[in-house]
This record gives C-alpha cells, sequence and structure tokens, in this order.
C-alpha cells in the first residue's frame, strides 16, 4: 500500500510483464501497462485526485445506478466509496489477483446489498464485479458498468469494431434509438453511445500507435461508446480541453433496458478481460 496522487490510498502491482496501479477510492483501477507498451488506460491530467471526487480516467466503477440522478451520485456512489482490499495472491502464471470488497449498502427501496471486484493483473487485465443481494426478502434491481477510458494515439486514426448491426440509443441526439450500420465506427464528433443487447467483444484498432486493444465481456448486455469531443471537452472541469484526441471510452455493462434484477441470495458476475496486441 501506497500513497498515490492527491494522498488517494493505492496499490501497485508489478508483474514480469506488466504494471498496474488501483486507488482505494473506487477500487479504481487508474494504470495498466505492458512492458514495451504505451499505457492501456487514458488518465486526464486535470483530473482531481480528491477524497469523494469521481478520478477522470481509468476504471470507474459504476453502481448502482447509470447517469445522473437527483439528490445523489452520477452514476452512483461505488465510485466514490473507499474500498477494502482484502486478498492477494500471485498465480502459478504469475497473474496477481487482488479483491476488493465495497462495506454492504442499502438500496432506497430497502434491498440491502454486496459488491465483491476481483482484479488480476498480468499480460493481460481481467476485471470481475460481483454483485450479491443480501437482502432476506426484497428483490435489487441496478445498472452497473464498468466505465473504462483507453488510451489512443489520434482519435482521427481509430476505429471501433464489433457493433455492427446492433441498436443503440443515441444520447447526442435525445436518446433516438438507431441501428449501427457501420462495420467499425469512426468517431467525428461528440459520441454518446448505449448499444443493448449485445454480449460481443469490441475491438479498437489505433493506428497511431499500432495497437488494437480486445474488449471481452460476460455478463454484460450492454456497450457504452463515450468521446465528449471538442465543445464538451471545454465544458469539463477535470478534463483537458485537447485531451479528447487521445483517449475513447468503451464500457462494459447492464445500463438502460439491460438493468438487472437480483432475488435476495442471488449473485450476478460481470466480467471484462482487456488485452492488446500489436496492429
Amino acid at each position: 500500500m501506497m500513497k498515490g496522487q492527491g494522498g488517494l490510498p493505492m496499490v501497485r502491482v508489478e508483474t514480469a510483464v506488466s504494471t498496474a496501479e488501483i486507488h482505494l477510492q473506487g477500487a479504481h483501477v487508474t494504470h495498466f501497462q505492458k512492458a514495451g507498451e504505451a499505457p492501456l488506460l487514458f488518465l486526464s491530467k486535470e483530473s482531481k485526485f480528491a477524497e469523494g471526487t469521481a478520478i477522470r480516467g481509468g476504471i470507474p466503477i459504476i453502481f448502482p445506478w447509470f447517469g445522473a440522478k437527483a439528490g445523489a451520485p452520477s452514476h452512483g456512489f461505488a465510485r466514490v466509496g473507499v474500498w477494502d482490499l482484502i486478498g492477494a495472491e500471485v498465480n502459478s502464471g504469475g497473474e496477481t489477483r487482488l479483491r476488493f470488497i465495497l462495506p454492504n449498502g442499502i438500496d432506497p427501496n430497502g434491498a440491502e446489498w454486496g459488491l465483491d471486484y476481483v482484479v488480476t493483473v498480468g499480460e493481460a487485465l481481467q476485471l470481475e464485479l460481483i454483485v450479491t443481494n443480501t437482502s432476506r426478502q426484497r428483490d435489487f434491481t441496478f445498472e452497473n458498468c464498468l466505465h473504462t477510458y483507453f488510451s489512443v494515439g489520434d482519435i482521427h486514426s481509430t476505429a471501433i469494431a464489433g457493433l455492427s448491426g446492433v441498436k443503440y440509443r443515441d444520447k447526442v441526439e435525445n436518446f433516438a434509438e438507431k441501428t449501427e450500420t457501420n462495420p467499425a465506427i469512426l468517431i467525428t464528433s461528440e459520441v454518446d453511445r448505449v448499444y443493448m443487447d449485445t454480449t460481443a467483444a469490441v475491438e479498437i484498432r489505433d493506428q497511431r500507435l499500432r495497437r488494437k486493444i480486445v474488449v471481452e465481456k460476460s455478463g454484460s448486455a450492454s456497450t457504452v461508446v463515450w468521446n465528449p469531443w471538442i465543445e464538451k471537452a471545454k465544458q469539463l472541469s477535470d478534463f483537458g480541453d485537447d485531451e479528447y484526441q487521445q483517449m475513447v471510452c468503451v464500457e462494459s455493462g447492464n445500463v438502460g433496458k439491460n438493468w438487472i434484477t437480483l432475488k435476495p441470495g442471488e449473485s450476478s458476475s460481470l466480467k471484462v478481460k482487456l488485452r492488446s496486441a500489436a496492429l
């Protein structure tokens, strides 16, 4: 355990092939880098590393709601809550596995829940978010998402493949429902889309860095793609005006119509594996 930016407690992991950093606030993975490669994750230079304030970049945990909610933190409280590190081990393959928990909470409707988060660092970065309904009588309905910010060499020469034919809600156009017709998505303006009913892997093809990033997932029916572009970037106090050119969010989870309901005693698991290779 060590102090990260702003004095926030942080765990740094070093394996033979990669490094990672995870802040206890939000169990927030802020850095992952394979040896000989550029960092996989984007982290804004303007991010506020302060208690109770979400970190801009890396992998925020979104739970138990996605987006804004009146009188409550945007994207829920998991990304600003302080998690406990309760286990760390190195497996036979040389990967380091860390387990975090967020102390049990109570839903506004009275349902009780528990959160476990397992981060495995090696040749790939593997993440598992486990939600358990610990209530005796109440169902628990929630949204979740691993809101991953990826670092790219230049958004103008980056394409996102794997979502062709999938229906999505376009937040930029008042949540209009559309169908993705492009074999690969090119970002040339603000993009804020929730792709629905899709379990497919997504590939980020970065021509500038000559790298492809593969996002594989299970227990997820939604994929979110986001880039704030020029004007929205200027409106974000914790995001550099030009940083939209070096990032794209491809998020895996269950949001909107894909929310999850657990009966008492049930659990759900959201797994994401992030790996990279030369393009």
